[in-house]
């Protein structure tokens, strides 16, 4: 543990010694802090709505502080209130995981929304011979005292409930009801929403939408091996692309901000609003596919290091290569021809009644009512 995390842990333990837990009070977390969205952004919606008397807090990252609506209530990471109302909180809702030096309370109820259904290796079942993190052992050493906090672990259905129970070492409560964060896929599918969230984006509301979601390759860095220009000349007419890149990714390069054909949307808060308006979902491993069923629209997989990524970087829960809802290409000509065909696409039946048979909309509905049970 660093120096600063040290006096960090200090403060968090002082004031959970301290202070009585408010049952009235929740902290709300996505993305570390970065992100007004996901399942907690959903959960919040809900118990805003129908339980008013709870308080409600998002735990920001002071950096992204002013990403975050005006009317929500926030308390920035770091800060001696965040160190206050952490203490405090009945409950915290997070979708990524809370360093361990911020002390949980005892009656602290903490649920685990996560992010994806999962494709890669996660956690304790990856391979750390071949990672590329620093400190692999102590990465999943962290992820194991993590998730021992954990009161509850939301699943999207039963495959992925499997799986955490084993690469989380799970123990505690399941709740296997769907991503709440997918209600929106289901509840505000309109044309109406759709040309608002086209509106508030500034992007052409008479070509067709491609969404590029590229997972996250264990680093900071994200380095565009497509031919932008190259898709410009051949569907510029006809199509659109936004880009968004995964949350942990802080450094962009190969994405020109002159090519008006392509908008880098990494920084809007939430995915859902692209998911809606996007004609077809352009991905690689990002766990976007599993969510982007949801609609039953085209997808294409963009897999230009397949073999490395499969067999070194972190491998697969399944037969990508045979399973995976749309074609496999691995150059930006073979992406451009699959887009033009895009309209002979379609989502496997079984693939849908697998992984989306839980998202009917009230997924937000089970999991409230089973945390305040």
């Amino acid at each position: 543990m660093k120096k600063s995390e040290k006096v960090a842990n200090y403060l968090s333990k002082f004031f959970t010694w301290i202070l009585p837990v408010n049952p009235k009070i929740i902290v709300f977390e996505s993305f570390i802090g970065r992100q007004y969205s996901d399942n907690p952004r959903a959960i919040y919606d809900y118990i805003k709505k129908y339980y008013p008397q709870y308080r409600c807090y998002w735990s920001v990252d002071k950096k992204s502080a002013d990403k975050f609506p005006e009317e929500l209530e926030i308390i920035k990471k770091g800060t001696v209130k965040w160190f206050y109302i952490m203490a405090k909180a009945n409950y915290w809702i997070a979708n990524s995981r809370i360093p361990l030096w911020v002390t949980k309370p005892k009656k602290t109820t903490y649920i685990q929304t996560w992010h994806g259904t999962p494709l890669k290796k996660l956690a304790l079942d990856m391979d750390m011979s071949t990672s590329t993190l620093r400190n692999p052992e102590v990465y999943q050493e962290e992820f194991r005292q993590e998730t021992q906090r954990w009161d509850y672990l939301i699943s999207p259905n039963s495959y992925s409930s499997a799986i955490f129970k084993q690469c989380f070492d799970f123990k505690n409560d399941m709740i296997e009801s769907g991503y709440p964060r997918n209600d929106y896929l289901i509840n505000y599918h309109t044309i109406e929403n759709q040309t608002k969230i086209k509106e508030k984006l500034g992007i052409p509301k008479d070509k067709k939408i491609v969404l590029y979601a590229p997972t996250w390759r264990d680093g900071i860095k994200f380095e565009s091996t497509l031919d932008l220009k190259k898709m410009q000349q051949a569907l510029g007419e006809e199509y659109f692309l936004l880009i968004r890149l995964h949350y942990l990714v802080t450094e962009v390069t190969g994405i020109d901000g002159q090519i008006d054909f392509v908008k880098n949307v990494t920084d809007y808060p939430d995915i859902n609003d692209l998911y809606l308006i996007s004609d077809l979902l352009v991905t690689d491993y990002s766990s976007t596919f599993f969510d982007y069923a949801v609609l039953k629209r085209p997808m294409i997989f963009y897999c230009f290091d397949l073999e490395e990524y499969k067999n070194v970087l972190r491998g697969f829960y399944f037969d990508f290569e045979k399973e995976a809802p749309g074609p496999i290409v691995t150059t930006t000509d073979e992406v451009i021809q699959a887009i033009q065909a895009s309209n002979r696409l379609s989502v496997p039946e079984e693939f849908v009644e697998r992984f989306t048979q839980l998202e009917d909309g009230q997924a937000t509905k089970r999991v409230v009512e089973k945390i305040f049970k």
